[in-house]
């Protein structure tokens, strides 16, 4: 595929070029061309004038004929080219060459004598083409006395061979240095190509393959500000995000894998112990009941874990309505009345004088008050405080719930939403999966809201947004 791309796109710019400097070399020659017969007219033109003096004072009898016959062969040795003088009637008298003195006597010019007779001049090409082997360049230009009026014409003939053969040395310059320019443009732009587009791309294609096979790390270096380079940064952008996804992915399964084992052993071991007879029959009942204890906890993991997957993928369909948030917290605190107590907790609620509606999922909103409110409980001190209130800034209802705890780091803070984030990683509670926040952010976010996470004095305080 790379080579195919490099294929095309030098063919394709050596092609434009290529025909960029055809055309240039035709037009030209052709220019050239035309301009050297226009050069080639105006010489014979001003040699003609020369001899409009000489065809007088042949015609007034005062320069013989010899005289006449050696001036026009000087002239036309000169320019190259035969010439011809006739008279009013087109009739030739005098020539330059003995070839052409069979010429002499007899009418040569028709239809071109009205022409040269009203004063103008013709200048065109293969005149005489029945009294030359070859093709010629003819030149007319008429000729007045003072006594006598239109005397007559001065005919310049030139072999159109002899006339392009200086031309063919400029024919060959220009189009030899059109083929060096084709093929010089077609190494530069092969060279350019291949290191502007082709190398990078190919570092990009050779990262992709790296990346597929499961090297995360790999990464592309390309010092260039245009596209390449913007692809290139896109594409490392996007390795980081898979590397991300990875880590996250492997973290996931070790956490998964070491929430399911300890319940799976303790479960293992006591049904073990029961079957074996190691544990006495009047313990049996207590060991039982810590092992649905483990059961249960292991539902709530599996439950926890699909909610999220659910929640996270988009496959859940939200109920947007009208909700009186103030009234689910206060259910919510109600639900866990019991274990407020019994850690001695002491909690306030404020709550906003006006009514705080809010338009969300009344199932999912509960999901997450109940997910924030355990959380606080179970990580509050002994004797501490948690306050929850609600307010309303910039159109959007705030709702925060604060309190007491350990102290906690900027790194604690920085990974709390993350899946089975633990502050003591050695430690692993019974009564918590770890998805708790997850879950909650997610649902949030699901519904374009917010929520995060600001330590305080003595503790942390959850903050977040629903629409109203």
């Amino acid at each position: 595929m790379r080579k195919s791309l490099f294929a095309k796109l030098v063919l394709t710019f050596i092609i434009i070029i290529t025909c960029s400097f055809v055309i240039l070399g035709a037009f030209l020659s052709i220019w050239f061309e035309g301009y050297y017969f226009d050069q080639r007219s105006v010489q014979l033109d001003n040699e003609a004038k020369i001899m409009e003096p000489i065809v007088e004072e042949y015609l007034d009898s005062k320069l013989s004929s010899e005289k006449m016959a050696d001036t026009l062969t000087y002239i036309s040795k000169y320019i190259y080219a035969d010439i011809w003088i006739v008279d009013s009637s087109g009739y030739v008298y005098a020539v330059s060459d003995n070839k052409s003195n069979k010429l002499i006597g007899k009418k040569i010019l028709g239809d071109e004598l009205e022409t040269i007779r009203g004063g103008k001049t013709v200048d065109k090409r293969w005149t005489f083409n029945s009294l030359f082997t070859l093709p010629v360049h003819s030149y007319i230009k008429p000729i007045y006395g003072p006594s006598v009026g239109f005397a007559g014409a001065v005919i310049m003939n030139t072999s159109l061979y002899d006339i392009k053969e200086p031309l063919k040395r400029v024919y060959y310059i220009i189009w030899v240095s059109a083929t060096i320019a084709i093929l010089s443009s077609s190494f530069v732009i092969y060279y350019f190509a291949s290191w502007i587009l082709i190398k990078p791309l190919g570092k990009i294609n050779e990262a992709s393959k790296k990346i597929a096979k499961g090297d995360t790390s790999k990464r592309v270096v390309v010092r260039s500000n245009d596209e390449i380079g913007e692809l290139a940064d896109s594409f490392n952008i996007m390795a980081d995000s898979l590397e991300k996804v990875d880590k996250n992915r492997s973290d996931f399964i070790s956490n998964v894998s070491h929430e399911l084992r300890s319940p799976m052993t303790s479960i293992n071991g006591f049904i073990s112990g029961i079957l074996d007879g190691v544990i006495p029959k009047e313990k049996e009942r207590n060991y039982l009941m810590v092992t649905q204890n483990e059961v249960g906890r292991l539902n709530r993991l599996i439950n926890d874990l699909l909610d999220l997957s659910a929640i996270e993928s988009g496959n859940i369909k939200l109920n947007i309505q009208q909700v009186n948030i103030e009234e689910i917290i206060k259910e919510t605190v109600i639900k866990f009345e019991q274990r407020i107590k019994d850690k001695e907790i002491n909690i306030e609620i404020s709550f906003q004088q006006e009514n705080s509606l809010a338009c969300c999922d009344k199932d999912r909103m509960e999901q997450v008050l109940t997910n924030l409110v355990d959380n606080a409980i179970k990580y509050g001190i002994i004797g501490g405080n948690i306050k929850i209130k609600t307010e309303t800034f910039q159109g959007k209802l705030i709702v925060s719930i604060y309190n007491d705890c350990e102290e906690l780091s900027a790194d604690d803070l920085s990974h709390m939403f993350e899946r089975f984030y633990k502050k003591d990683r050695s430690r692993t509670s019974k009564s918590s999966t770890g998805l708790g926040l997850s879950i909650a952010r997610s649902i949030l976010l699901l519904q374009d809201n917010e929520i995060w996470a600001e330590k305080r004095d003595k503790g942390i305080e959850f903050i977040f947004t629903l629409n109203k």
